[in-house]
């Protein structure tokens, strides 16, 4: 277990290092920072020249990346250009919202898809299953936008549900500390992640389920005279639910990273808003600072999942 766990450490650690330096290169040359200054009045060459070497611009990219990771090393990722706010900050202001919100949806798709994928396998080709089948195809072709206009459109304007925002308003305007307003406007993003991610979910669910009923265990399970609800949890379920596992824990480092459409849509202050704001304005500080603590989540949440196949199936052994 443990010589397990220091070869992926130590390839985790390379990882990282290619994911960010591609990252660093892709960033810096698809992106100017000195084109903020191109035409501002009262800037002469010689302040730009200074401008860029203060910024370390005016060095080569190999460089700039060794110089960039060893401060990301000591928890520096730089300021940012136009806020001139320390990157770190920015994206511990940020993250707390990003994970209520996307951890209050991924639980929640969690027990919707698990209940309907049991479901639809357990009564399979009948017309509940048909009907699950029809409503996630349906959900999983449409876009997010859509939904989440579609959502505000249905819930906040012609039936005003709950009290939900008419229009979706942004940290200046409510309160995140008040549990309230917090949970109004978790509603209707939720709900638009929870229609999305869903579909996907319970189909891949219920094709694992399906697969493993037809196994040879399962039948002797039931020629021992055990129960349906027996051999489904204790026996089926557990050997379906390994790669629904691998699915859902590749899918928990991308929530640091926000829902940028979504985010955007609800005005909702977190990572995917972040990072979209201020991709836009070419400030690559703030958008290499995201994308590193996206990258080292995935990397890190890879070594979980393995290590979580072990619980779950105890004939897996690490080695």
């Amino acid at each position: 277990m443990w010589s397990y766990l220091v070869r992926r450490v130590a390839q985790a650690i390379l990882i990282l290092f290619i994911i960010t330096m591609l990252c660093f290169i892709l960033t810096r040359l698809s992106s100017d920072p000195m084109a903020q200054y191109a035409n501002k009045p009262g800037i002469t060459a010689a302040d730009r020249a200074a401008i860029a070497k203060s910024l370390g611009l005016d060095q080569p990219l190999p460089v700039q990346y060794i110089r960039w990771i060893g401060l990301a090393l000591q928890g520096n990722l730089g300021n940012s250009f136009f806020s001139k706010q320390p990157v770190l900050t920015m994206i511990e202001q940020r993250l707390p919202l990003t994970l209520i919100l996307m951890g209050t949806a991924e639980v929640v798709i969690i027990i919707v898809a698990l209940t309907l994928g049991l479901v639809a396998a357990v009564k399979q080709y009948s017309f509940v299953d048909n009907l699950i089948t029809s409503f996630s195809f349906i959900g999983y072709s449409m876009p997010i936008f859509f939904i989440a206009f579609g959502s505000i459109e249905i819930f906040a304007v012609q039936f005003k549900v709950w009290g939900l925002p008419y229009l979706p308003t942004g940290a200046d305007i409510w309160d995140p500390k008040d549990p309230l307003a917090l949970a109004r406007h978790l509603v209707l993003p939720v709900f638009s992640l929870v229609a999305i991610q869903t579909a996907g979910y319970s189909r891949y669910l219920r094709s694992s389920i399906l697969e493993v009923l037809g196994m040879d265990y399962v039948r002797t399970a039931h020629a021992k005279g055990l129960s349906n609800r027996a051999v489904l949890f204790k026996h089926a379920l557990r050997n379906a639910i390994l790669p629904f596992v691998t699915i859902v824990g590749l899918d928990i480092p991308f929530l640091l990273g926000g829902a940028l459409v979504t985010e955007s849509i609800f005005a909702w202050p977190g990572m995917g808003r972040l990072f979209w704001e201020y991709a836009e304005r070419g400030d690559y500080p703030v958008v290499l600072g995201v994308l590193l603590v996206t990258s080292t989540a995935v990397v890190f949440f890879t070594i979980i999942v393995d290590l979580a196949y072990t619980i779950i199936d105890p004939r897996i052994r690490l080695s």
